[in-house]
């Protein structure tokens, strides 16, 4: 008899703890798509515009590209790093022959014009101010010119040279 109340208790509590198991189980569904279509129709355009040196990359983790510097305390990095961790960049121009980070890109739609957003992006803006990586911006558009978006990127990377007379020695 002992053992079958044993048995019974035990079958109890595993129905219990499996019940509370199933309703914390976290489940997860697939997205259809990676981009929304704005920026699968803007990186198109990218791929036109880049030529055969460069490669972009779509929604890569700004901890991914960035780091915080060195010689901060363990705690004040961890925040920095946190700051950083959670966010991505839209896409990220690599040198094709060994995917070094050229710049990274942001296309900004209308949900760029919230405050909480525009704080994003100033964040973003700093650090990679403090990184020494251009950041380059291009609002969201129903069309692009490749042309246009190509000059805009190389200017961006290799700005013109100053054609200004050099004074002479």
């Amino acid at each position: 008899m002992e053992y079958l109340t044993l048995i019974i208790a035990a079958v109890v509590i595993l129905a219990f703890i499996g019940g509370i198991a199933a309703k914390s189980r976290i489940n997860y569904r697939k997205l259809a798509t990676l981009f929304t279509k704005a920026e699968r129709s803007f990186l198109g355009v990218l791929d036109q515009a880049i030529g055969d040196n460069y490669r972009v990359f779509g929604k890569v983790r700004v901890a991914d590209v960035l780091t915080p510097q060195r010689g901060m305390t363990r705690r004040n990095w961890q925040i920095a790093f946190n700051k950083i961790s959670a966010k991505h960049f839209d896409y990220v121009l690599c040198r094709k022959t060994d995917l070094s980070v050229i710049a990274v890109i942001e296309l900004d739609d209308k949900s760029h014009n919230s405050k909480r957003a525009r704080a994003r992006d100033l964040f973003l803006a700093k650090a990679c101010v403090s990184a020494d990586l251009t950041l380059i911006r291009f609002p969201v558009k129903a069309s692009y010119q490749v042309q246009a978006i190509r000059d805009r990127i190389n200017n961006a990377i290799s700005p013109p040279e100053n054609t200004a007379e050099k004074p002479k020695k």
